[in-house]
């Protein structure tokens, strides 16, 4: 039986009820995401919360969070762990369908995990594959949503296959999004990128391209990896 939490430096996320689990994606779209400037942030489709935990661990204490979840498990575990964390005053937890969902006001970085086995042959988990296929939420819904809610000199960030990086990319100009900066991981030496983490804006300039290198060797992480993840991972 996998364990049913994991243990970060400064809070801990159980997952036991919700279909996808603590795992990379997850942790590189937290590290990565830039919070500099930001009040106001918007996580959308949270699970159990990592992502707005992570952002809320390097954010002033005055930055509000909101963690948006379709899930009715997911949001009981979301709302769980913000209730055992240092973060709980700042992030709010809420059960929404993104495509229905409305603010007061704008946010300053969006972030999102969201499904990605796009047309993929399905489980029959009916909870599963709403977090794993691109069917409750496509990236046309999603980008469409986020170019509403994002403040004009605001950020959102994505982790995505790196196979429909240029098609996420084309829908996102359509809303007047683009690519500022991308990040291609690579999980060995001499691999191709499988993920892409894209921070959007609504200014056109040149997208700043990096690589991630995140395993030398089975288990042996790359410094920089270790320098991204440092402040979360009890083991770097």
């Amino acid at each position: 039986m996998s364990n049913p939490y994991f243990q970060f430096k400064q809070f801990t996320v159980w997952h036991d009820k919700c279909a996808m689990k603590v795992g990379t994606d997850g942790v590189l779209l937290g590290a990565w995401t830039s919070v500099q400037g930001a009040r106001r942030v918007l996580d959308v489709g949270t699970g159990t919360g990592l992502v707005a935990l992570m952002l809320a661990q390097r954010s002033p204490a005055d930055v509000k969070i909101v963690a948006l979840e379709v899930d009715t498990a997911a949001v009981e575990q979301a709302k769980e762990n913000v209730a055992r964390s240092f973060w709980k005053e700042q992030i709010e937890v809420v059960q929404a369908d993104f495509n229905q969902y409305h603010s007061s006001g704008k946010f300053d970085v969006i972030v999102s995990n969201p499904p990605y086995f796009v047309g993929s042959l399905k489980c029959p988990d009916v909870q599963r594959n709403a977090a794993r296929h691109a069917t409750s939420l496509t990236y046309e819904e999603l980008l469409k949503g986020v170019a509403g809610l994002l403040a004009e000199d605001g950020t959102f960030t994505v982790v995505i296959p790196a196979d429909v990086a240029d098609r996420v990319k084309g829908i996102a100009s359509m809303w007047n999004l683009y690519a500022a900066r991308q990040l291609n991981v690579i999980t060995k030496p001499g691999g191709v990128p499988k993920r892409v983490l894209i921070a959007f804006s609504f200014d056109n300039r040149e997208c700043v391209v990096e690589e991630l290198l995140t395993e030398i060797a089975r288990h042996k992480y790359s410094e920089e990896y270790i320098m991204l993840t440092r402040e979360y991972y009890l083991k770097m």
